[in-house]
């Protein structure tokens, strides 16, 4: 299973560390035909012709839409930084659920913005069992029970310091850290949760989730691990978003990976996946779309893009401004990750492409 194809995957390497396991064949020009036998050309004339050869398909299917949730009651606040994106009250998650489904966009994933009053040092807010996450999940769930739910397992949200880990004389503790998310996973398995997203790069984390859901009976919860998540500069609109941005102390370098690094990115992926992740994440997405390429190759496994903040407000005030067409952009980015062979898409462009690819 799983777990043999990661220790031929390291067994490999160690034998040959700059060998990929599975090469990418070379182009096979010597068998076609010269010109004018061969006019490449002739495909692409016509628009049913084209759609017929065409290597890949976006779906709605291939989504997963995130949604920013915050306390209040009827009300939608729009994110300046993200045009086109608002914080939602719980009231209106059914109403999004119910569109999402609709579109065929299978899974929403929340991001609660939390009251600052309840942002502390230990994280406690994280798995309170009525706390405001385990809120929007539940009403989901009872609005569209066969959409998933996904849910965000990293600290940040609740952390007075900003950070995904515990944070103790400015150092971010791993194993405290790891104890928190199972506590965190826990509760928003118990509410309905049918995806966990650990996002927070702690070492050991899958290992203890997947132990904890197996003992607790949540053995059709699945993990969608974060395994490659880099220390990037594309995450600033999402902090903004998430009530964020002022709180963060310092930088997320000792635990999220360093930009230049993909052999690393590999090594994430096959821990994750040894430990029990039934799918894994690169973050960002378009600026790291070797990455997806490179995992979708060496490991088969479904693979996912989060296409983020940064990357859809670029795009998006590009297109306000005239110096993009918008639909042309989002969907040709899209494509892109389904082009590198990723499975599906967590981006904010769901709702948005999803109308367009129904038309």
């Amino acid at each position: 299973g799983i777990c043999i194809s990661v220790l031929l995957h390291l067994s490999r390497r160690e034998e040959n560390p700059n060998r990929c396991v599975k090469e990418v064949p070379m182009a096979r020009s010597q068998n076609q035909a010269p010109f004018p036998a061969y006019r490449p050309r002739r495909l692409r004339a016509k628009s049913a012709l084209r759609d017929m050869v065409r290597e890949n398909a976006l779906s709605p299917s291939d989504f997963i839409l995130p949604v920013f949730v915050m306390d209040g009651y009827d009300e939608a606040h729009s994110i300046i930084s993200m045009p086109g994106v608002s914080r939602h009250t719980v009231d209106h998650l059914p109403a999004l659920a119910i569109r999402a489904r609709s579109l065929g966009i299978p899974a929403i994933c929340i991001f609660p913005c939390i009251d600052p009053a309840l942002k502390t040092q230990d994280c406690a807010e994280a798995w309170n069992p009525d706390n405001l996450s385990n809120r929007a999940i539940r009403a989901i769930k009872e609005a569209v029970p066969d959409i998933m739910v996904m849910t965000d397992i990293a600290l940040d949200p609740y952390n007075i310091n900003g950070h995904d880990g515990i944070v103790v004389n400015n150092e971010i503790l791993n194993d405290e850290t790891v104890e928190a998310l199972v506590k965190m996973g826990e509760s928003q398995a118990q509410v309905g949760a049918d995806i966990l997203g650990p996002s927070d790069m702690m070492d050991g984390r899958i290992t203890k989730l997947r132990s904890m859901l197996e003992k607790k009976g949540f053995y059709n919860v699945s993990i969608l691990s974060y395994s490659a998540k880099y220390a990037s500069g594309f995450y600033g609109p999402f902090r903004d978003a998430v009530g964020n941005a002022s709180a963060l102390v310092g930088d997320k370098n000792t635990y999220q990976m360093d930009p230049a690094n993909s052999d690393e990115a590999m090594r994430m992926i096959a821990r994750d996946l040894s430990e029990g992740a039934d799918m894994v994440m690169v973050k960002p997405g378009m600026p790291y779309l070797d990455i997806c390429q490179r995992a979708k190759i060496e490991f088969q496994v479904p693979t996912f893009a989060y296409q983020v903040s940064g990357e859809y407000a670029m795009l998006k005030t590009a297109a306000q401004n005239g110096w993009l067409d918008a639909e042309l952009v989002m969907l040709e980015s899209l494509m892109a990750f389904k082009r590198a062979g990723c499975d599906g898409i967590l981006t904010y462009f769901a709702l948005e492409a999803s109308e367009v690819l129904l038309r």
